[in-house]
């Protein structure tokens, strides 16, 4: 028998039998149950003929187990980061590991879309009839189109706008007309743009860590952010190009109050700022920026210079004839105009959380568990530690996610609609503990290679 004194290293032998605590598991397998009772549900209802309207519900995709040219690389890449990843993490210089990370996020993300081969999964993603790509052409004039942009909203008039570009405000619908005053037209540029885009949560959220908690603590969150299971969304939709800018906004905010430095405090600002101009639902990005704020310590003051970044981005487009208020009201009412008015609230309150574990893994189920108990100690014995942002920020973006799914204005398809939110969750990563890093992660790159290569997915 052999005996472990407090605080000696175990030997490798011994991490290598270890299994997660129990209690992690449990919060797993409960974040399973809670997909599959969603899955079950959905088919029970559509069989009473009371459809909840997504395709694979609660997923919105289509049963198609299928292998394509990204298959081999998305494997081989998801094995490298599992076995390496974490110990790279822990030893290469800050600058070069971030660069490995978002080239490797890049290439998880690419080989996931290739599963469905270049035109299904790229190329083709954003061409189609509801897409930004069809109202491209169209927008030649781009101050009238901001003017006129909220009497197009509603639907069943001949000139409505189509199904994406109606429900978001009109930054979405520029970037992609931008993208094609630059010489980079059609829907494999858009593509491309998407998935770098997107591939940038895995530098801004470890990066964001590093500056509110620690280098350990951010070290720990990197290949998480990797192998994020979100990744078969981001490539290809405006979502993931969505969750990469809020992301880098997050990031600059932070570097801007934690140093003391207005320029990044300014361009934090100004990039969320534009980010609600993305989508409406990207105001909820406002508890993880708040959470920057609290962790920001002795240069908190310096987050009023975010509002000074963000005032000109909200004056540019009121002065272009586009007042948000405006829009968002309308939008709401093109929801209802669509299938959103007979999706279930009963139903899809709860069925959006299971798309949560599908866009987040079941390690988010972990991450959470530990984030709470965390918190709840650190207000209960009032010792914040040095380490809050493990816990403050996936805290942050749970609570997002639960306004959103509240509001009812989330009904299906969150799990390419909320990657903003989710991608948050990763970085509470450091509470996993470091023996069992490689088992979660090996079950994060399982979630999303299983999805693609047995479903479809679409918006």
């Amino acid at each position: 028998m052999s005996v472990r004194l407090p605080g000696a290293v175990p030997s490798p032998s011994t991490e290598r039998g270890r299994r997660p605590p129990r209690a992690d598991l449990i919060a797993a397998v409960a974040a399973l149950g809670l997909f599959a009772a969603a899955a079950v549900t959905g088919g029970v209802l559509y069989a009473l003929g009371r459809p909840v309207y997504a395709s694979a519900a609660p997923l919105s995709a289509h049963w198609l187990p299928h292998v394509g040219p990204g298959t081999p690389a998305a494997l081989l890449l998801a094995a490298l980061v599992c076995w390496r990843g974490p110990a790279l993490a822990a030893r290469l210089p800050w600058r070069p590991l971030l660069a490995l990370s978002y080239a490797t996020a890049v290439a998880w993300t690419l080989s996931l879309a290739l599963v469905d081969g270049w035109r299904r999964g790229v190329a083709g993603r954003l061409t189609t009839v509801h897409e930004y790509l069809h109202e491209v052409p169209g927008v030649t004039d781009v101050p009238a189109m901001l003017g006129e942009f909220t009497t197009r909203i509603l639907d069943f008039q001949p000139d409505s706008w189509t199904t994406h570009v109606s429900g978001h405000p009109p930054g979405a619908l520029l970037v992609f007309v931008w993208l094609d005053r630059a010489g980079l037209g059609g829907g494999g540029w858009a593509g491309v743009l998407c998935i770098l885009a997107g591939a940038l949560v895995a530098v801004a959220v470890p990066h964001t860590v590093r500056l509110l908690g620690s280098g350990a603590a951010a070290r720990a969150v990197l290949p998480f952010a990797v192998l994020f299971p979100g990744a078969v969304w981001s490539g290809v939709s405006a979502d993931g190009l969505f969750a990469g800018v809020t992301a880098t906004g997050v990031a600059l905010l932070a570097h801007g109050v934690t140093r003391g430095r207005a320029v990044g405090a300014v361009a934090g600002g100004a990039v969320l700022a534009f980010g609600c101009y993305l989508s409406y639902g990207l105001v909820l990005m406002a508890p993880v920026a708040l959470a920057v704020v609290v962790l920001a310590g002795r240069h908190r003051p310096t987050v009023g210079w975010a509002f000074a970044g963000a005032a000109p981005v909200v004056a540019a487009f009121t002065a272009a004839g586009f007042w948000w208020p405006t829009g968002y009201h309308l939008v709401v009412e093109r929801y209802y105009q669509g299938i959103a008015a007979d999706r279930a609230y009963g139903y899809w309150v709860w069925a959006n959380l299971a798309l949560v574990v599908a866009a987040a893994g079941p390690a988010a189920a972990v991450l959470l568990r530990r984030a709470v108990l965390a918190g709840w100690r650190a207000v209960a014995l009032r010792r914040p530690g040095a380490e809050r942002a493990t816990w403050l920020l996936p805290l942050a973006a749970i609570t997002a996610i639960v306004a959103a799914d509240l509001s009812g204005y989330s009904k299906a398809e969150v799990e390419r609609i909320w990657l903003p939110f989710t991608a948050w969750l990763m970085a509470g990563a450091a509470l996993i503990p470091p023996a069992d890093r490689r088992t979660w992660l090996a079950v994060q790159a399982g979630v999303a290679l299983t999805v693609n290569h047995l479903l479809l997915t679409g918006w």
